[in-house]
This record gives structure tokens, sequence and C-alpha cells, in this order.
């Protein structure tokens, strides 16, 4: 009886971490109702939803065509001087410092030019950074991370991470999904009621194994 007890508490402790994740979806067009492609140089558009992330468990879940990104989370989290060519298209900069005007505050152009200075090779892709204005870490897609005049668009800021930018350490490539454009939701099972049945069937089991 007590071999049932021991494997119940761990599956519900393996359920009840499972539970905790969350997958943040962006999976539409980025510039929808906006004039940044139509307007001259970089446009850097904000509007970004604030969410609670956490890099152990959570990831991002983003629309593969919609970003014109391929199949694989290419990833990197380093500091600028250590971003390659090419090969990348999902960048954790770790610089937090606007090198060239300390007294400005660090934003999401001052990251994608140093990501542009970097690559060379045309790449739509993602960048996190911390904004030492707003003291927190934001999630930006780049319409090209080589070309310093390409559009943003910031997706989320991450406001349980507000004054840690240490945070950035522990961002990993799991933390990034690409959905492609046909891909539908399959329902998962719901595992509760399914370990709920099975904990039934194993003490049910027990009990009669006990009057035996």
């Amino acid at each position: 009886m007590r071999r049932v007890f021991t494997f119940v508490a761990l599956a519900l402790l393996a359920l009840g971490s499972r539970a905790e994740a969350t997958s943040f979806t962006f999976d539409t067009d980025p510039f929808l109702g906006q004039t940044a492609l139509t307007t001259p140089g970089r446009q850097v558009v904000p509007n970004e939803a604030s969410i609670n992330f956490n890099p152990a468990t959570d990831t991002f879940r983003l629309g593969q065509f919609v970003f014109g990104v391929g199949d694989d989370v290419q990833f990197l989290n380093d500091i600028a001087a250590n971003i390659p060519a090419g090969g990348v298209n999902t960048v954790v900069l770790r610089t937090l410092d606007n090198d060239n005007n300390p007294a400005t505050a660090f934003g999401a152009g001052n990251a994608a030019d140093l990501i542009a200075a970097q690559i060379n090779v045309p790449t739509p892709g993602f960048f996190i950074y911390f904004n030492s204005g707003l003291n927190l870490p934001r999630l930006v897609f780049s319409k090209d991370l080589s070309d310093p005049d390409a559009d943003l668009k910031v997706l989320f800021r991450m406001t349980n991470l507000a004054g840690a930018p240490d945070s950035l350490a522990n961002f990993t490539a799991a933390n990034f999904d690409f959905i492609p454009q046909d891909a539908t939701p399959v329902p998962e099972p719901t595992t509760l009621l399914m370990l709920g049945s099975g904990t039934c069937l194993l003490l049910r089991k027990a009990r009669r194994q006990k009057r035996s």
C-alpha cells in the first residue's frame, strides 16, 4: 500500500511541474495595421503584451510563416561580440550597455544595431534584450537581423523579470518553438483525469490485495 501512495505522490508532483509551464503564442502579422513597412528607415512598433515568463518552464510559440523564419530555432545566448556572421535566427543578447552613448537608455534599436553589426546574412529573426530604461527584458522580432534599418516589432515584455538582467542567462533554445502555418492544435488528453482514474485503479487493487 505504501508503494502505491509513493507512486501517486510522485505522479502528482510531476503533473504539478508540467502544469506550471505556459506557452505564449504570437502567430499573426506583427505589423498588421501599422505603417512601419511603408515608412522609410527603421520603425520600432511597441504595444507589446506584458507577461510573466519562467525560462525554466515556459515557451514562446512563434508562427513560422507569419515571421518568415525556417523550421529550426537557431539559437544563441551570448554577448554581441560572440554573435557569428550567420546561422542564428534567435538571439539572447547578453550585452546590457549602450557602448556608444552610456547616458542613453539601452533600447530595442541599440540591441538591433549590435546584432546587425555582427550578422551579415539576411535573416528574419528574434532577439531578447534587457531594456535599461524599462528595467526588464523584451522579446523583439526583426525583419532582418543583419540590417540596422530593419523594422522591429516588440512582441512581449517580461514584467516578472524586472530588475533582473542576469535572468537573460537562463534562456535556452527550449524556450522557443516555431509553429507551421497549417498546424492545428491537437487536444491534449486530460492528464489529471487520466491520472485520477489510474490512481483509483491502483488504490482499488491495493485494497483487494490487502483483503486477500
